[in-house]
Formats: C-alpha cells, sequence, structure tokens
C-alpha cells in the first residue's frame, strides 16, 4: 500500500528488492508512528541489509522506501536520499562511538552534523545525559564506560537530533544477561517521550517480549510472519519460529481432522472446525510420550519412529525423532534410562489428538 504525504496513520513503509550476493533481500515492511517494531530471523536472514536500506546506507535495486509521506529512496523515479539528510537515528551493535571524544560531545556530535551552534548542541547533549542517568560522566571517554553505559550513549546520540525513525541494530546483543535485562527496561522509558517510528533489528525472542510493540519475521530475505509476539508464537509458520517457541511443526493437508504430511504420515486432532485444505499442525515436545512397544490405550496418535538425537538439559532430554512424522518429544533423565534409548532405537511415540493445534496456512 502507498504511503500518501499527509497521511500520517503510517509513517513508515518499505517495498523494496535489492540483491545481496546469494540473498535477494524482497521485502514490504510497514511501520506506523508511535510504534516499535522488532525484526526477528536468524543470520543471514536479511535483517541488518533492511536497516541499512531503511538508514540510506544501501541504496535498494527497485522498490520504494518512505518516511512520513517523503520518498527517501525510489530507482525508478531517480530518488535518493542520502543517509546524512535522513531525519534517522542509529544505534548499532558494536554502538560506534568516537574513542577521541567524550561523552558529551559524542551526544553532541550529530547536532553539530546537522549545523546546530555549539553552546546549543551540548546543552542539548546535556539535558539527554540526565535523561539516561549518565550526566555524571559526561567528561569520560567511551573506553572508560561500561558496555551498558556505552549502550546508553549511543542512544542518547540517535536521539538528541530528535529524529522520526529510530533505528536499533541488535544494540543488547553486547552486554551480559543482567545487563542486557535492566537495558531493555531502560530502552522502553527513554523511548516514552519518541514519537517517532522505531524498528529494532534482533535474533532474541526476550528482547521482542521486553520493548517491542510487534514483530516481523524475515527469513532468506522475506517476511515470513508478523504480528505481535503472542500472535506469531501461537501459530508458527516456518521452522525457524517453531524452533523459538520449541514446538514440533507440522505441515500437510487437513481433512475431516487427519493432517496428511508430504512424507505420508498422518496427525489426528480433535479440532475439527479447522478448514480442509494446507494446514499446520503444532506439537508440544512435553505431549509426546514414547514406548519401548506399541502402546495399547487411548492415544488416537501412535508412530513408529527412530531416534536421531538426545539432547539433555538437567533433568529433561529432549529426544529427536525422525521418519514418517519427524518430531522432537521431551523426557525425564528418569524415562530416558528405563527406555534406554540410544541413536538409531526404533520407538513408539504417541500424542493425543486434544493435544494437536492445527491451523490454515
Amino acid at each position: 500500500m502507498a504511503l500518501r504525504a499527509g497521511w500520517y496513520g503510517l509513517s513508515l513503509e518499505i517495498s523494496a528488492r535489492v540483491a545481496l550476493g546469494s540473498l535477494v533481500l524482497d521485502v514490504a515492511v510497514s511501520v506506523r508512528s508511535g510504534e516499535l517494531v522488532a525484526v526477528l530471523g536468524p543470520n543471514g536472514a536479511g535483517k541488518t541489509s533492511l536497516l541499512r536500506a531503511a538508514a540510506g546506507l544501501l541504496p535498494i535495486d527497485a522498490g520504494r522506501i518512505a518516511l512520513d509521506g517523503v520518498v527517501l529512496d525510489d530507482p525508478a523515479a531517480g530518488v535518493f536520499v542520502p543517509a546524512e539528510a535522513r531525519s534517522i537515528g542509529v544505534v548499532f551493535q558494536d554502538y560506534l562511538l568516537f574513542p577521541n571524544l567524550s561523552v558529551l560531545e559524542n551526544v553532541a556530535f550529530g547536532l553539530r552534523a546537522r549545523g546546530v551552534a555549539r553552546y546549543a548542541a551540548r546543552a542539548t547533549a546535556t539535558a539527554w545525559l540526565e535523561r539516561v542517568g549518565l550526566d555524571a560522566y559526561a567528561g569520560r571517554r567511551p573506553r572508560q564506560l561500561s558496555g551498558g553505559q556505552q549502550q546508553r550513549v549511543a542512544l542518547a546520540r540517535a536521539l538528541a537530533p530528535e529524529p522520526r525513525l529510530l533505528l536499533l541494530d541488535e544494540p543488547f546483543a553486547a552486554l551480559d544477561v543482567a545487563t542486557r535485562t535492566e537495558l531493555r527496561r531502560e530502552l522502553r522509558r527513554t523511548l516514552e517521550g519518541f514519537d517517532g517510528v522505531r524498528l529494532l533489528i534482533t535474533h532474541d525472542p526476550l528482547d521482542a517480549a521486553a520493548v517491542a510493540d510487534r514483530v516481523i519475521v524475515l527469513e532468506g530475505g522475506r517476511v515470513t510472519q508478523q504480528g505481535t509476539l503472542a500472535e506469531v508464537t501461537a501459530h508458527p509458520r516456518s521452522r525457524y519460529v517453531a524452533e523459538l517457541v520449541g514446538v514440533n511443526l507440522l505441515h500437510g493437508r487437513l481433512a475431516r481432522g487427519v493432517l496428511t504430511l508430504a512424507g505420508g504420515g498422518q496427525v489426528i486432532t480433535a479440532d475439527t472446525e479447522v478448514d480442509e485444505g494446507a494446514a499446520f499442525a503444532v506439537i508440544r515436545p512435553q505431549a509426546v510420550s514414547l514406548h519401548a512397544s506399541q502402546p495399547h490405550g487411548s492415544p488416537r496418535n501412535c508412530w513408529p519412529l527412530t531416534v536421531l538425537e538426545l539432547d539433555r538439559h538437567g533433568d529433561r532430554v529432549r529426544v529427536r525423532l525422525g521418519e514418517a512424522v519427524p518430531l522432537t518429544a521431551e523426557i525425564t533423565t528418569a524415562a530416558l534410562a528405563e527406555l534406554a534409548l540410544q541413536p538409531g532405537d526404533e520407538v513408539w511415540a504417541t500424542a493425543k489428538a486434544t493435544e494437536v493445534v492445527a491451523y490454515p496456512e
């Protein structure tokens, strides 16, 4: 959908295609003013390339990028606004603070680069350092700060010029777990008064859960899912998302409550209200039971499978199974000892039909 000048319900629109060696980034992304959207995806999915295109650091081959109705990049129309002329602030993964400048001078740098007088730039920078709790460190060099403090300086520097678009490239990746948790809260607090567009690039779903209003899943240069994190994780549509959530994802043709997989295996679901046709089914690993011989009882789903891999986590073991219905089961170490399973062993797996959640493709 095209963005029209004067229509502010949608502040950022990216409909772009760019070839990046073996990867082709081909996306349509829209973000509203005041919204923080997290772009999730595996390594090599094109997340950072999307950010670079929005920032003006990577010209697109086709399509259009517009911010508040102003076209920033449109190859067909011969339009390309360089990075320095865009109303954009960027926080890079390694922060890219100037080592020879003080903390105050780092924050004031973007303002000075835009022609703001030295006194005014320093006053604004001081106010931002107070806002992120680092005014006492104004005279220090970046190397004298912790990683979390450097991240806050980089955020203050990006926001000081009052950009319309804030781009965050893996801002928590270089931090330890405790610092990440603290700075996720700090980021939400700092951005409360920022009504521009915010785009967060991350591979960590905890980042999205803590700070994002909505997520976009990018895989192989394409958007595969988008919505709130709860919506995306409730109905995974790719193996990547299913692994993030920790569930089994199966795909096939659904008819009369039976999902038939491409390899011929079948899964029965108790949810008969799902439309027939191409569909997904999700089964929690904890809902899969393993048996040394074919069980007799109520489970409507019962499959002879082969143990491919055992992965121990404390007192739990994840057992990856292959053949007609590829699954991962999660059992206790006591159950593993009783079954005496090893890779290559044959085992029977069961799951109640009520534990199978099906939904249309």
